[in-house]
């Protein structure tokens, strides 16, 4: 629902700026304007908001877990998530923190990882 609430925001406030270009400018500064503003809300869902939004309000979020690899648990620690994998080829459990674009990203590998996991 808050997702929805940012993005009616974000269009309300594209679609403002617009306007307001056509009305007291010219309108390709206004379209410029809004397009500006748009990618700018766009750029902070993407890589602040919708973590922040899937956590405090609920919300749904997705990501994959790397070819080779097994998932163990995941965990948030403030409002970044951090996710366990295990790479059985290499033998090593992997701590990621999550976040779109690989930006600020933490990392954290311990060698020689044996999770009690099932033989196949």
């Amino acid at each position: 629902m808050v997702t929805y609430l940012y993005w009616l925001l974000v269009l309300f406030l594209t679609a403002g700026v617009a306007f307001a270009g056509f009305r007291f400018g010219t309108a390709k500064i206004g379209l410029l304007a809004a397009a500006l503003v748009f990618l700018v809300g766009f750029i902070a869902y993407h890589f602040h908001y919708q973590q922040l939004f899937v956590k405090r309000y609920g919300g749904v979020m997705t990501i994959s877990v790397p070819s080779g690899q097994r998932h163990i648990a995941s965990t948030w620690k403030d409002d970044h998530l951090w996710v366990e994998n295990y790479d059985p080829a290499t033998n090593q459990c992997i701590f990621s923190e999550y976040s779109k674009g690989n930006l600020l990203e933490g990392k954290v590998v311990i060698k020689n990882c044996n999770p009690l996991m099932p033989n196949q």
